[in-house]
């Protein structure tokens, strides 16, 4: 049964990454597409890119799938071991 459970935690924590991943490429791709939408006929000056994405969102994905593993943690599903090398991973 633990074991079922560390596979669980793991699919969790994966899930959780792919999810922000997944959100950034589309809010990057969303941007591209507006760009290329604009007119192109009065051609005004370039707009400058779109400034990267605020930390605080990258930060707040991370504090997230922190919590998640302390949930994970005190439930007994992660061993301290575990515990500790998905928390390096994720601060990387």
């Amino acid at each position: 049964m633990p074991g079922l459970l560390r596979g669980v935690a793991r699919t969790a924590v994966v899930a959780g990454t792919a999810t922000a991943v997944s959100n950034r490429v589309s809010r990057r791709q969303a941007g591209r597409w507006a760009q290329q939408e604009q007119p192109t006929q009065a051609a005004p000056p370039p707009a400058p890119a779109p400034p990267p994405a605020p930390p605080g969102d990258d930060m707040s994905t991370k504090i997230d799938q922190l919590k998640q593993l302390g949930d994970l943690k005190a439930q007994g599903v992660l061993s301290e071991e575990e515990f500790e090398a998905q928390k390096r991973k994720i601060l990387g």
